[in-house]
């Protein structure tokens, strides 16, 4: 076989962590394969040819894309004429897919394999772009399995290839050296506050996060608090919120999310991907979450989907409390979090649940990724031959 010619495009950093694990995979196969198209850094150290920086497309919001709108059709055009002048073996966008759709289209009817890695929410809300994603890929591949059904109810080739996170993370968590590391006593009751990385889920979530605190701390005294923020700018913003309860027992850390959950007995946490990380850490946690209410009245009527948090959707059912807008407040919250911190024998029985998900997820994502894009590209030649 000639040299293995692989097209990819990624605009996120989750997608680059993706790409270069596919990438070591496919070179274990066909060593000299050659990559090319937009990836980050970790791609572009295993020799990837990155035609644009990707942090080029990383824009979130609904301002800043309209803003950079020209620069980024203008990318998309030249990926385009570049795949389809250069025909690659096959075409794979990964994640992005208000970008990586429309090309993922243009180059699959220039007739190169297309493959598309990580689906959009499309079981959750705009469901009617199944259409768009069944004229675009000649295959879906998918980290969650519940994805990979909405597909083939829509008879949409895809497969379910597994978490890279739960590959990575172990099926047995070591709370001792989490709470070495903190230096918090092995005896402790230890809550972990995640209000978001974003300032808006802070400015949100952020003081109903510490009065909770409070709220718990009155019923069950001596217990301890850890905040990791994200970044300088939330931990500034954090700090400022917890000004106002001097006496809380609340330390701060920089980073450090996963070492604060795989500490904590409870983690009170904004609903997002974090949560997937937290019941791969065997975490037993409490999801809430909080918008503007104008924006939470048009998501809500666009929402299909019977649950918001990973933990749910992976179990099909109410696994975990999810505590929306106005009930997140510090009654209902703090009296959630006491459950698990009181009910140990509910605390158990979610860690083996949490532990049965992470096995259903640990496929060895990336060699099976790989296995299903090298077949793709088997069928087609055999299908033009």
């Amino acid at each position: 076989m000639a040299q293995l010619y692989i097209g990819i495009v990624v605009g996120e950093a989750s997608g680059d962590i993706l790409g270069a694990g596919l990438m070591d995979a496919i070179k274990k196969r066909y060593p000299d394969a050659r990559f090319e198209g937009i990836g980050g850094p970790l791609m572009i150290a295993r020799g990837f040819k990155s035609l644009y920086p990707q942090d080029r497309l990383a824009v979130m919001g609904l301002v800043e894309p309209l803003k950079r709108l020209p620069e980024l059709l203008r990318i998309r055009r030249h990926l385009c004429q570049h795949f389809v002048s250069d025909k690659p073996d096959i075409f794979i966008g990964i994640d992005s897919p208000d970008f990586n759709l429309k090309l993922e289209e243009q180059v699959k009817n220039a007739g190169v394999p297309v493959a598309h890695y990580v689906s959009p929410s499309v079981w959750a809300w705009r469901q009617k772009r199944i259409f768009t994603i069944a004229r675009s890929v000649d295959l879906m591949l998918t980290l969650l399995p519940f994805e990979a059904a909405f597909y083939e109810q829509h008879d949409v080739p895809v497969k379910f290839v597994g978490h890279p996170l739960a590959d990575e993370f172990p099926m047995d968590v070591d709370v001792r050296s989490a709470r070495e590391r903190l230096e918090i006593p092995e005896s402790a009751k230890v809550v972990a506050l995640l209000p978001g990385s974003r300032g808006g889920e802070v400015k949100l979530l952020g003081d109903v996060f510490l009065k909770t605190a409070q709220w718990c701390l009155r019923r069950k005294p001596g217990l301890k608090f850890i905040i990791p923020a994200a970044n300088d700018q939330r931990r500034r913003q954090l700090e400022a919120q917890l000004a106002g309860n001097p006496e809380l027992p609340v330390r701060v850390l920089n980073g450090q999310s996963q070492l604060a959950m795989r500490a904590a007995d409870v983690v009170l946490m904004a609903s997002g991907t974090t949560t997937l990380e937290c019941l791969l850490l065997k975490r037993p946690m409490v999801v809430a979450y909080k918008m503007a209410p104008v924006s939470y009245a048009i998501i809500s009527r666009l929402l299909k989907s019977k649950f918001i948090s990973l933990p749910n959707l992976l179990a099909d059912r109410k696994l975990v409390p999810e505590i929306l807008q106005s009930q997140a407040n510090p009654e209902n919250l703090g009296e959630a979090v006491l459950h698990y911190l009181d009910n140990t024998d509910a605390a158990a029985s979610l860690r083996v649940e949490f532990a049965r998900i992470h096995q259903q997820l640990r496929c060895n994502a990336s060699e099976k990724a790989a296995d299903a894009l090298l077949e793709l590209i088997d069928n087609k030649k055999g299908t033009t031959t």
